[in-house]
């Protein structure tokens, strides 16, 4: 994965928000493995410390312990910066639907507050995390960035909403913006533990546990699931173009293709029972369908292919061989 065009990174300042976090902490270890000088911001409502002892004693590597919906230290954050990640938020859509305000006043205050900063700082790029939550119920598969439905929840707003804010500040100050819209990320340092952990790290813990995972649904939902390491390439890419037609625009980050929960349970029961014979022989359990959630998810990368020269190196069942491995190292 490694591209000359990330090396221009080095000595680069650049603020990750939300960099505690699963996706944050990799973008983090990335970045300084490039010799980009990092700051981390993180309240750890969602985020781990523990996500960071890898690199917490780097000299080219700072934490600021504090919340994005204060504009006094997103300021702070941004001092001297000349690139954003923006990946704090709030995610989960049942989260969203159980505390609304919440959701909003970090997804869509919180994000507002970054851009002003940013803008105030003469930063030079603002990459942000979007959501493939936007398309609402647009039905056409695969999913493109310019044709979306009705948001189906109140997370699948507020990640629109940062949309058109980025939209804006591009058009109102010149703030140059490239929106990602996430498709069911996996990998490393995904929190398995948690009310709204996500699928593959919950039923993997689950599982190796001899415990049945509960699929909501008859398991013949979809998703484009989308490992780290193809979630770095986009943000790199997005950090480095150098393509004016590129920048102040939203891509799908995913891989392309699309796996049911079923098959993905399939999957995980096959990379663990090289560990431990016995998860082949764990039931999977169904539940009902969670409300908010889409039926069918996958994304056309065919713009990122094209404009960013995305290239993703990892399938479902390469990503998911490496996700498997490091969960059974780190909490077996």
């Amino acid at each position: 994965m490694v591209q000359e065009q990330f090396f221009k990174l080095s000595s680069s300042k650049i603020l990750v928000t939300g960099g505690a976090g699963f996706i944050g902490s990799n973008l983090c270890e990335k970045l300084l493995d490039l010799g980009a000088i990092v700051v981390c911001l993180d309240n750890f409502s969602t985020g781990h410390k523990h996500n960071l002892n890898a690199i917490i004693e780097d000299p080219n590597f700072s934490l600021i312990e504090g919340d994005i919906r204060d504009i006094d230290v997103c300021r702070r954050a941004s001092e001297g910066v000349d690139y954003i990640l923006h990946e704090a938020a709030l995610g989960s859509v049942p989260r969203s639907l159980k505390d609304p305000v919440t959701t909003n006043e970090v997804n869509v205050s919180g994000f507002l507050n970054m851009l002003v900063a940013a803008r105030d700082a003469g930063v030079k790029r603002f990459v942000y995390a979007a959501s493939s939550s936007t398309y609402g119920d647009s039905k056409g598969l695969p999913k493109v960035e310019d044709v979306i439905g009705k948001p189906l929840s109140p997370y699948a707003i507020t990640k629109y909403v940062n949309e058109l804010y980025a939209d804006i500040f591009k058009d109102a100050y010149d703030l140059d913006t490239i929106g990602l819209r996430y498709f069911n990320v996996f990998g490393r340092k995904q929190d398995p533990n948690g009310a709204y952990a996500a699928v593959i790290p919950k039923f993997v813990i689950q599982l190796m546990n001899h415990e049945s995972p509960v699929i909501n649904g008859d398991g013949t939902y979809s998703r484009d699931f989308t490992y780290i390491d193809n979630v770095i390439q986009m943000n790199l890419l997005a950090l480095t173009t150098e393509n004016k037609e590129a920048v102040n625009q939203v891509y799908n980050t995913a891989v392309g293709d699309r796996t049911n929960l079923l098959e993905l349970t399939t999957l995980l029961k096959k990379n663990l029972s090289k560990y431990d014979p016995e998860i082949a022989n764990v039931e999977i359990k169904h539940g009902p369908n969670r409300p908010g959630d889409i039926p069918h998810s996958l994304a056309s990368v065919d713009k990122a292919k094209e404009l960013l020269r995305y290239d993703p190196q990892y399938k479902i069942e390469d990503g998911l061989k490496k996700a498997v491995d490091w969960y059974w190292e780190n909490l077996k």
